[in-house]
C-alpha cells in the first residue's frame, strides 16, 4: 500500500471513533459534499474545473475546515503538499496532478519546468510544481488541525514531522525573502500573494514588458468570463515575470532575474507578513506542544510585527499599505503604493498590533471606503472609492471568503465580538445562497467565478461551528453521515 493509500484508508471499527453525531445543518451538509467532490485522494482542488491542481494556501485553508469533518483527512491535505517543498525551503503555490491534461490548466507544468530549472533550488524530482509561493498559513492551519483531535494527531506523530518542514519554510521566507532589508519577506510576483490581480499591483506591474499574447493560451477563459478575468495586458505581464524567474533558477535576491532582487517586481505585502507573523505564533505553540520552548518564536512575531508596522502603516489612510521596492524613494525602501486593497486590513489578525492601530483599522473597515456594515454585504477587495474598484473583476472589488475569515478572527481577537458575529452571519448566509461562490459582489452577494469552490465551503463550515470552538481549536462536534453520501466517504 502506497503512502497516499495508508493515510486515507482506516478499518470499520476505528471509522465510527472519528465519525462522530452531529450536524444536520444544511449549510454543513452541503460544504461537506463540495469538499467531498473536490476531493482527489490525498488533497482538495480548489474548483474541478478552473483549478484542477492542488493550491498552497487553499490547501491551508481547506484543512482548516475538514478538521470538522476529518481530523485525518485534514492532516493529509497538508502533508500533501509539505511532501512537494523545495530544497530551499519554499512550498510551492501549485502542485500539479499529472493526470490533468497539459491543456487543462496555464502556467502548466511544462512551463515552469521546476524539476530542471528549479534543480539547483531544491526542487522534487518526482512531483512537477511552479516555482513561486503563496501566502504563508500553513503552520497556523497545521495548530488548528492538531487541536481538532490532539490524540490522533499526537498518535501520527502530525506536528513532529510537519514542525521542521513549516520552520524551513518560515526560514526561507525570512532570510531569502528578505529583499527591502528591514525584516519583512517580499513576494517577487502578484500570483505569490494570493490577490492576482489587485489594483495596488498596477504601478509595479507597469514597469513589467508583458510577454507576447501569441506566447501562451489562457484556459483560465474556458471556465470564467472575460470581464471578470485579469486583462490579457495584466496576464501577459504576469506571463513574463514567471518566465524570468524561471529562466534565472528561480533564485531570489541579486542576480535572480528581471523579476526579482535588483529587478522589477518586488513588494512586501501587509496580508503576506501578517499571515507569516500569525503562523509563527502557531509554531511557536507547536513547538510547545513537542516540548521545546516556543518565547523566541513569540519574540520574532512581536519584532515582525513592528518592522510591519514601521515599514507599511499608513496613517493618512487608516490602514497597512504595500511598500514597492523597486519605486524610487530618497530613502532607498522603495515607496507606499496609494491603493487601499483588503490586503491592508489584515493585520488586524495579529494580537500584538497596538491598540490606537486596531481602533484606526476597524473605523476603516466599517468606514466609506469598505462599507461593512453599512453599504456591503462582504468585505470588498478594494476600496469602493477607488477609481479601479470594479464588484465583479477579479481582486478588483469582489468579495471573497478567505479575506472575510481572516477578518473575522481578527475582530474577535481584539474583541469586536459585534462587528465580528455580523460578518460571520454574512459570510454563513451569502456561502449558502451562492452555492459556495468563488467570490461575490459586495454590494449584492452576487456569485461570481467557479461554485462549489473548496475554501468556501471550508471556511463557512469553521464559521458554522465557531460558536461551539473557541480560536486555537477545541474539538468540535462534526458529522459525516451525508445525504447521498457513505458514512466512510469523508475519512
Amino acid at each position: 500500500m502506497d503512502r497516499t493509500a495508508q493515510l486515507i484508508t482506516r478499518s470499520a471499527e476505528r471509522s465510527f471513533a472519528y465519525d462522530p453525531p452531529g450536524s444536520s445543518h444544511p449549510l454543513h451538509v452541503g460544504a461537506a459534499r463540495v469538499l467531498n467532490g473536490n476531493w482527489t485522494g490525498a488533497s482538495t482542488v480548489p474548483s474541478r474545473g478552473l483549478y484542477p491542481h492542488q493550491w498552497s494556501w487553499d490547501s491551508a485553508f481547506i484543512a482548516i475546515g475538514l478538521r470538522h469533518l476529518s481530523p485525518l483527512r485534514a492532516q493529509t491535505e497538508l502533508e500533501t503538499l509539505l511532501a512537494a517543498q523545495w530544497g530551499d525551503g519554499r512550498i510551492p503555490h501549485i502542485v500539479f496532478n499529472p493526470s490533468v491534461p497539459l491543456d487543462a490548466y496555464f502556467p502548466s507544468p511544462d512551463f515552469w519546468r521546476s524539476s530542471t530549472a528549479g534543480h539547483t533550488a531544491g526542487a522534487p524530482r518526482t512531483v512537477q510544481t511552479s516555482g513561486i509561493v503563496q501566502p504563508p498559513v500553513h503552520a497556523l492551519a497545521a495548530w488548528l488541525v492538531h487541536r481538532a483531535d490532539p490524540g490522533l494527531s499526537r498518535a501520527r506523530g502530525f506536528l513532529a514531522r510537519v514542525y521542521p518542514r513549516l520552520a524551513a519554510w518560515h526560514r526561507y521566507l525570512l532570510h531569502r525573502r528578505d529583499l527591502g532589508g528591514g525584516g519583512l519577506a517580499s513576494v517577487v510576483h502578484p500570483w505569490e500573494q494570493g490577490m492576482d490581480n489587485s489594483p495596488a499591483w498596477d504601478l509595479p506591474l507597469s514597469r513589467v514588458t508583458p510577454a507576447p499574447a501569441r506566447s501562451f493560451r489562457r484556459a483560465d477563459l474556458d471556465h470564467g468570463a472575460a470581464e471578470d478575468r485579469p486583462t490579457d495586458l495584466d496576464y501577459g505581464r504576469y506571463v513574463r515575470l514567471a518566465t524570468d524567474y524561471r529562466d534565472a533558477g528561480y533564485r531570489d535576491g541579486p542576480g535572480g532575474g528581471r523579476g526579482v532582487g535588483g529587478g522589477t517586481f518586488a513588494v512586501e505585502d501587509p496580508a503576506f507578513n501578517a499571515l507569516l507573523i500569525a503562523s509563527e505564533h502557531a509554531l511557536a505553540r507547536i513547538a510547545a506542544e513537542l516540548g521545546a520552548p516556543g518565547t523566541a518564536r513569540h519574540a520574532r512575531a512581536e519584532r515582525l510585527t513592528a518592522a510591519l508596522v514601521e515599514r507599511l502603516w499608513d496613517p493618512a489612510s487608516g490602514m497597512f499599505l504595500c511598500r514597492d521596492l523597486r519605486a524610487p524613494a530618497a530613502d532607498g525602501r522603495g515607496a507606499l503604493i496609494p491603493e487601499r486593497a483588503v490586503s491592508g486590513l489584515i493585520p488586524l489578525l495579529l494580537p500584538d498590533l497596538p491598540r490606537d492601530l486596531v481602533a484606526t483599522l476597524v473605523r476603516t473597515v466599517c468606514g466609506p471606503h469598505f462599507g461593512l456594515g453599512t453599504s456591503t454585504r462582504l468585505l470588498p477587495s478594494y476600496d469602493l472609492l477607488g477609481e479601479a474598484f470594479d464588484p465583479h473583476r477579479y481582486w478588483r472589488g469582489p468579495a471573497w471568503f478567505n479575506t472575510a475569515w481572516l477578518l473575522e478572527r481578527g475582530l474577535r481577537t481584539h474583541g469586536k465580538r459585534q462587528q465580528a458575529d455580523a460578518l460571520r452571519e454574512s459570510v454563513l448566509e451569502l456561502a449558502g445562497a451562492t452555492d459556495f461562490a468563488e467570490y461575490v459582489d459586495p454590494y449584492t452577494g452576487e456569485a461570481c467565478g467557479a461554485t462549489g469552490f473548496s475554501w468556501t465551503a471550508a471556511l463557512a463550515l469553521d464559521l458554522l461551528h465557531s460558536d461551539t470552538a473557541v480560536t486555537l481549536g477545541t474539538t468540535v462536534t462534526a458529522d459525516m453521515e451525508l445525504k447521498g453520501l457513505k458514512g466512510g466517504d469523508l475519512r
